[in-house]
């Protein structure tokens, strides 16, 4: 193992530059040259390729999305694009890779090794937190801070005008921010695409609030809700009680920038040194998580197959607290 590259693919998420620092300099410690990858699996395939120094992984550390931007890549999903991709690993002489993202990523990485024999080796960038085989993912810890931070600003306005609040997170199949955000805001509901949340139960907990006064304010809702987003949940309300000024608010992709916080740094900087020792121990086709604060390797097939959801204990203490 001498040269070894880095990418960044799929959605962007707060702690990819301080893995690819990780990697940079972990990989120039153990004499390995290093190259950056720009746009992803895109950017393999055409080829956009540049050699890596300490300097120039200096002062990104606490910077939000990809110094080496990312892209979505239909091409590689085509064995003609792997091919494209494989030729210049080859006219560079890259030994080993190691790719930052998601499912999609993953699912990339492991057709490229299996086609050509590619040492690569996946690290968990996606804010959903929804991939098997580490507790936390790169980036997951500094969006529910922000979709915190931004329930609890809507929080003033909610209580000072007696409003009830939709607020809609990211999470299309994964209720992991929601359900992070709804228990570090102290909402009065939370809604999860992995759980039956029965609009009928919500309306009847409503009637049961407003016969008790109780404050019930905010409803924090994935926007891969079964029953509805926030905008559309509102609207239910507001036919059924109109007496209620029920407002509806999407965080959206405010939740994929900003600063990384120091958990999301850490854990980040641990993935991307790991990264470099796997691939000079020969690992390969396998993603690196962390599980129970221990490095942990998953393989491709693992990883991308099997579903990560939501502790059912956690849904159910979530549900407890709101009482």
């Amino acid at each position: 193992m001498k040269r070894i590259a880095v990418l960044s693919s799929g959605g962007d998420a707060p702690g990819m530059n301080a893995a690819i620092r990780a990697v940079v300099r972990s990989g120039i410690y153990n004499d390995l040259t290093v190259f950056g990858v720009f746009r992803g699996y895109e950017g393999l395939i055409n080829g956009e390729v540049t050699k890596l120094e300490k300097s120039d992984v200096a002062n990104i550390i606490h910077k939000g999305g990809t110094i080496l931007k990312t892209a979505r890549s239909e091409d590689f999903r085509t064995k003609e694009g792997r091919q494209k991709a494989f030729e210049f690993l080859e006219a560079f002489e890259i030994d080993g890779l190691v790719v930052i993202g998601g499912n999609g990523t993953y699912t990339g990485a492991k057709y490229l090794t299996e086609e050509h024999n590619i040492n690569v080796v996946g690290l968990p960038g996606t804010i959903d937190n929804d991939i098997y085989g580490t507790d936390y993912t790169i980036g997951f810890d500094t969006a529910i801070n922000t979709a915190i931070e931004a329930v609890d600003k809507i929080r003033d306005t909610a209580d000072s005008h007696t409003r009830l609040f939709f607020i809609e997170v990211m999470g299309r199949h994964s209720g992991y921010i929601a359900l992070h955000t709804g228990i570090g805001s102290g909402s009065t509901t939370i809604f999860l695409p992995e759980t039956d949340n029965n609009i009928d139960s919500f309306m009847d907990n409503l009637r049961k609030a407003n016969r008790r006064n109780k404050l019930f304010n905010l409803v924090i809702v994935a926007e891969g809700n079964k029953n509805g987003n926030a905008i559309e949940l509102a609207q239910i309300v507001k036919k059924e009680f109109p007496e209620i000024d029920a407002k509806a608010t999407v965080i959206g992709h405010l939740q994929r920038g900003g600063s990384p916080t120091a958990s999301d740094r850490i854990l980040s900087s641990r993935l991307g040194y790991y990264a470099v020792e796997a691939l000079i121990n020969k690992k390969s086709n396998c993603a690196i998580g962390i599980v129970n604060n221990q490095v942990h390797y998953t393989s491709f097939e693992d990883a991308i197959t099997k579903k990560k959801d939501p502790e059912a204990e956690m849904i159910k203490m979530a549900e407890i607290l709101s009482l």
